[in-house]
């Protein structure tokens, strides 16, 4: 019988393989993480993934799906699963693979999108293939479905219209490197800090601005200390659903099998819940009086300037064919 166990310990919990042989039935228990609580998308397609699990892998399993940051954060995610520890599947954003795949936060970057149509071509043209096999050789975590859908906008303190307002504002990004260059490149001081840390780094005056997309906004509270919203719409995100290499390996092949199945179905999933819901929440937000849309004129002049620090970077990290063939859609 293979199981997978949460043991405690003064790191935090880790889950730990073990087989017993003998003639009780079979139970196989994976554990899951999630930053947030059961009305974010993420949850929803992490608990779509695991019912469709069990719809078709007709044998004992159990999964156990820690909520709310119980486990940390994204990052320990991706290496507890590259270490076949505490946590068997997770969705992590791209950003927090750069470590094993340079070309992994690449397909999260701003601006590689031009709207929901063309992200939801690239994804059906399977053209991230390459970047998923990049991570399972040098991370040991698979790629096996994609959610995501969430168009991200700058959340600040004060109103961003123009070009202008943006020059010199102290913005948190995640830390991958195309964040950091494609912000400064459209005149702003990104620097990188900890999404945990963000609202009180902007409620204490570290930095002025975020950026995010609605379910983030809404679940983070981010518009009680920064409730303007530029809609900038820099980009719309991709957060594949992960699973560790190492755990895959000692699974039967049947429930491997209903796992690669579930994964790309619970991807089309939360594609479908974020990007639903998105506009939705923002619009609650709004008439609740919690923040303010405000209409971003400049778009295009911000994608002109970080246009060609996207090209220089596809080509330094060797993702420049992928990169055409996106451009191409």
């Amino acid at each position: 019988m293979l199981r997978r166990r949460l043991l405690a310990g003064a790191a935090g919990a880790v889950a730990m393989p073990f087989v017993l042989r003998g003639a009780a039935a079979q139970t196989v228990t994976l554990n899951g993480a999630v930053q947030f609580s059961d009305e974010h998308a993420f949850t929803k397609a992490l608990t779509r993934f695991a019912e469709l699990v069990k719809q078709y892998y007709d044998k004992p399993i159990e999964f156990i799906l820690h909520k709310n940051s119980a486990l940390g954060l994204e990052k320990q995610y991706f290496e507890y699963m590259a270490q076949g520890q505490a946590v068997d599947y997770a969705i992590v954003s791209p950003a927090h693979m750069s470590t094993f795949s340079k070309a992994a936060p690449f397909i999260d970057a701003p601006f590689l999108f031009r709207d929901l149509d063309h992200w939801n071509k690239v994804l059906e043209a399977d053209l991230l293939a390459p970047v998923a096999q990049e991570v399972e050789k040098r991370a040991q975590v698979m790629l096996i479905g994609y959610a995501g859908g969430g168009v991200r906008n700058i959340f600040a303190r004060r109103p961003l219209r123009t070009m202008a307002d943006l020059k010199g504002l102290k913005i948190r990004v995640q830390g991958a490197p195309i964040w950091s260059r494609t912000f400064a490149a459209a005149g702003m001081a990104p620097t990188v800090i900890a999404y945990n840390e963000v609202y009180n780094a902007i409620q204490n005056g570290v930095i002025e601005a975020g950026e995010n997309e609605a379910a983030g906004v809404e679940q983070m509270k981010f518009y009680e200390v920064a409730p303007k919203l530029a809609l900038t719409q820099h980009a719309i995100t991709i957060r594949p659903i992960c699973f560790s290499a190492k755990t895959f390996a000692n699974l039967p092949k049947d429930l491997q099998e209903a796992i690669r199945r579930a994964g790309k179905e619970a991807g089309t999933y939360g594609r479908q819940v974020e990007s639903s819901e998105d506009g939705a929440k923002l619009e609650a937000l709004e008439k609740a009086g919690k923040l303010e849309r405000v209409p971003f004129a400049d778009r295009e002049a911000m994608k002109k300037a970080v246009d060609p620090v996207m090209a220089a970077y596809a080509k330094e990290i060797e993702a420049d064919a992928i990169y055409a063939k996106i451009n191409a859609i």
